[in-house]
């Protein structure tokens, strides 16, 4: 693929700043990040499931329906102009915008997008669970996404709203290829996969132009890009994993951009000269308690344990610029969030609600915590404001994969975690805290309902599938806010925070978005004064 020589000149300039003196000054027209990029598996859309590969895909890739950096909240056309939905034939059929082109001066075509989902189905990596959720498999895919002119027809089975439809139509695994680019980069079968984890056949804003795992990604800007063009010619994010290390560049001119500096760090830049993105971001944090525990299972105990949490004195002080008080399982930042924080730190309240509900005390109960930061310093907070109800915690400190192995076979007692979603629909945390159809232990289900062993009320239940197949927006959005305020009011969780991101950056840079998940992180529209 030919390189402008505008382009080239800007890399060379940009690349130069790897060991650039201090105070030097990126070049105006590129973008300069300092990022841990060592998460990358791969950069393939059928298979890559990393934060950020999942942002390059976000700047590289379009789908036939998207949210986009003017408004990471609404869900737009992308590579389709109309869609028409017929939800009694569960069908969705979707026209094709005139005039786009991939990368490579392909014009986007129908065939392109049915390749696309073939081969997500077909490679069977990590994010096809997303896109078979819909009733699609290697067997009748060719059945279920077809084309015809202009237009692509997806079919689904299952009783879905066409909204969840969408937002699964919107993920990183429905990234469009250009197939003719990818199948000719095919190798033993492989649909394109190796090429595709270091190279980009897609349409979107930018496409790859270099990738060094653990030291660099170099985004081109497309200036034939069919929305409002790039204003930068090129991005280069530089793996910086040390935290200081990105605030000492950031500070010498030698980035534009620093995405993982501590709370302090920010606090530490000087007041002229930077400015600081605060982003919400989608991870929940809260306490469950297993229901295979009996002195657990009083709803007392989970009652007067929503007042037993100093929200905002943890937020404000210990927690600054990590987190903020969020009460619902549906994060803040997406569509259809419970907003409301009906509970504050209030231990008398607590006593009166544990006294009214007969339950026994003390109450001795192990409460496993992440063996890190901030963890640790929340696990010790909470476990004195419980303990003076008579509720005792024993912080049992372990690695994620030790906590979370614990976690998923049903083995622990009260335990401190935080949770994302799959995409950006509310059944996806809906199914993880209001849905719990088997709760027997050979009924393993990924959420947090069946972890903690609560059998969900069959009421809630059924209004958890109802939600997720109803039609009308609206109602459809008023239904998981009262799924929110229920779980939020009646559950064995205590959902206290919402994780939010400090980004620093030099006062020049404008337009840079930072939404509330890694597939909502756009350069396209950031420009250099």
């Amino acid at each position: 693929m030919n390189t402008p020589k505008k382009l080239v000149a800007a890399a060379v300039a940009a690349i130069a700043l790897l060991g650039a003196p201090a105070q030097a000054e990126t070049p105006p027209n590129v973008l300069v990040v300092a990022q841990n990029i060592d998460d990358i598996v791969a950069l393939d859309p059928a298979q890559a499931y990393e934060f950020t590969s999942s942002e390059y895909m976000a700047n590289v890739y379009d789908r036939l329906v998207q949210y986009d950096a003017e408004d990471t909240t609404e869900l737009v056309g992308g590579l389709a102009e109309s869609w028409e939905i017929d939800e009694e034939n569960r069908t969705i059929t979707f026209t094709l915008r005139d005039g786009v082109n991939f990368h490579s001066g392909n014009p986007v075509t129908p065939a392109d997008v049915i390749y696309s989902f073939k081969r997500v189905v077909a490679l069977e990596q990590n994010p096809a669970f997303i896109l078979t959720q819909l009733g699609w498999n290697a067997d009748n895919i060719e059945e279920m996404v077809t084309g015809e002119g202009n237009t692509v027809t997806l079919r689904y089975d299952g009783d879905f709203s066409p909204a969840f439809v969408m937002n699964v139509l919107a993920t990183r695994p429905a990234s469009i290829v250009d197939s003719q680019v990818v199948m000719e980069n095919e190798t033993d079968g492989d649909m394109g996969n190796a090429w595709l984890n270091t190279n980009s056949a897609g349409s979107g804003a930018f496409s790859l132009q270099d990738y060094r795992p653990s030291e660099m990604l170099r985004l081109a800007a497309n200036p034939d890009y069919y929305k409002e063009g790039p204003k930068l010619d090129q991005v280069i994010i530089r793996h910086v994993a040390e935290a200081a290390t990105q605030q000492l560049l950031l500070e010498q001119g030698d980035v534009d951009i620093a995405r993982n500096m501590t709370p302090e760090q920010i606090a530490a830049l000087p007041d002229e000269g930077f400015d600081v993105v605060v982003s919400p971001q989608a991870a929940i944090h809260f306490i469950s308690f297993n229901q295979k525990v009996p002195e657990l299972q009083n709803p007392a105990v989970w009652e007067a344990s929503r007042y037993l949490i100093d929200y905002e004195g943890l937020t404000s002080t210990l927690l600054d610029g990590q987190m903020e008080v969020h009460q619902a399982f549906w994060p803040k930042g997406f569509p259809g969030a419970l907003e409301e924080t009906p509970f504050t730190y209030d231990p008398e309240r607590a006593r009166q609600i544990l006294e009214e509900g007969g339950v026994e005390l003390p109450i001795n109960v192990e409460m496993d915590v992440f063996n890190f930061a901030p963890f640790t310093d929340v696990a010790q907070s909470i476990q004195a404001s419980f303990a003076e109800v008579g509720i005792n915690f024993d912080i049992v400190p372990g690695t994620t994969a030790a906590i979370i192995t614990k976690y998923r076979a049903r083995d622990h007692e009260a335990i401190m975690l935080y949770w994302g979603p799959d995409f950006n629909d509310p059944h996806s945390n809906a199914k993880a805290f209001a849905y719990n159809s088997d709760n027997s232990d050979e009924g393993y289900a990924s959420t947090t309902t069946w972890r903690n062993a609560w059998a969900v009320p069959e009421e809630l239940n059924e209004r958890t599938i109802a939600a997720l197949n109803e039609s009308d927006p609206e109602v459809r959005q008023d239904m998981y806010l009262e799924l929110q305020r229920d779980v939020q009011a009646e559950a064995p969780f205590v959902i206290w925070a919402q994780a939010t991101l400090q980004v620093g950056m030099a006062e020049n840079v404008e337009g840079y978005v930072q939404g509330a998940t890694a597939d909502l992180v756009f350069y396209r529209l950031v420009e250099k004064n």
